[in-house]
């Protein structure tokens, strides 16, 4: 049954106008300072969280978004810095980009936050969809699936210096120790100083495309699927995939089981001021993500008219009532959203 809650909250300042009659995301562009507001922003959501009892806050890591959609681009310090101002509330990272990361400093910075938050970071991996960020670091974006083979690499050594007292590792990618001299003997393996000391440490990583080889790939390393958008209620889709992986690796998990379902969710007192208040906001969210390929559904022609101010609907673009339909946002009362989530949880029994 659903245990826990969290929201996510993937790091946006405070923007003057919202919806698709207000600045396009390509000419948004805010001043040094008000992108620094992002962290005082962090600390009174994560603070009113802990106060209310929530399990998690996730939060996104990115980098360069002048539009100021995603500010936070290290989600290790950042979780560090929130733990010590509250006292329950766990940090997620949702999701460190791995290529843009030495997998070896990945694996240490989070093995601190790990010991210095007392086990209440979330380890998460991704393997990022920004070209802007990916390849300004150095790894391959546009070629997924050169992306995809350093993102495997990457993440097999993390969890080899997460689990052994001692590791090494040849890939294509990487020779792990370098076999030189040092203080007088070769190099023939390593040790990450310190490891983190809650073990195993809990991965999650976005399901988005639900191919089997990723998700196998998941399986393997005992990696936790985080499925979001439309694809969250449609069980022939990435919640069956995940299990039928589980299943192909002799596992015996319940429908949802080593998942957790993202909706964006919008409450009023009624269901109509819900779905007049949730349409500006839906409008930003598809100016940041259409782009990219993350609102299921829409068209090359549809995506190019959210880049532009104004005329969405006569240019065919999905309205939100849309996405409430295919169940990955949701727009209603509180009682209503319990409703939806008992139904939810009635469909998926492992979640």
């Amino acid at each position: 049954m659903i245990r826990k809650f969290a929201t996510v909250y993937a790091g946006h300042v405070d923007l003057p106008d919202r919806g698709q009659d207000a600045t396009p995301a390509n000419e948004r562009r805010f001043s040094n300072e008000h992108l620094a507001g992002v962290f005082a922003k962090s600390e009174a959501i994560a603070k009113v969280m802990d106060e209310g009892g929530w399990d998690t806050l996730w939060m996104a890591e990115h980098n360069f978004q002048q539009e100021g959609y995603e500010v936070i681009p290290n989600l290790l310090m950042a979780a560090v810095h929130l733990c010590h101002l509250t006292k329950t509330l766990k940090i997620g990272c949702g999701f460190n980009i791995t290529p843009m990361w030495h997998p070896l400093r990945l694996a240490e910075d989070f093995a601190c936050a790990d010991i210095m938050t007392k086990g209440r970071t979330i380890f998460g991996v991704g393997r990022g969809y920004h070209t802007r960020e990916v390849e300004t670091f150095g790894a391959p974006m546009l070629d997924q699936n050169a992306n995809r083979e350093l993102f495997e690499e990457q993440v097999e050594i993390i969890f080899k210096a997460f689990d052994n007292e001692r590791f090494s590792h040849k890939g294509k990618h990487y020779t792990l120790p370098p076999e030189v001299p040092y203080r007088g003997y070769t190099l023939k393996d390593l040790t990450l100083v310190p490891r983190p000391v809650h073990l195993p440490v809990e991965c999650w990583q976005p399901v988005v495309s639900a191919s089997a080889r990723g998700l196998d790939f998941m399986v393997k390393h005992n990696i936790k699927g985080a499925v979001g958008g439309g694809a969250a209620t449609m069980e022939q889709g990435p919640i069956t995939a995940f299990q039928a992986a589980g299943h192909r690796a002799g596992k015996d998990w319940k429908l949802g089981e080593n998942l957790m379902i993202g909706i964006v969710i919008h409450l009023a007192d009624t269901k109509q001021q819900a779905l007049k208040e949730i349409v500006p906001l839906y409008e930003e969210h598809a100016k940041m993500f259409a782009p990219l390929n993350f609102m299921p559904g829409m068209t090359k022609e549809q995506v190019a008219a959210v880049a532009r101010r104004g005329g969405w609907y006569e240019a065919g673009v999905p309205t939100v009532e849309h996405y409430i339909k295919l169940g990955g946002w949701f727009a209603g009362t509180s009682d209503e959203l319990v409703a939806f989530l008992k139904n939810i949880e009635s469909r998926y029994r492992g979640l």
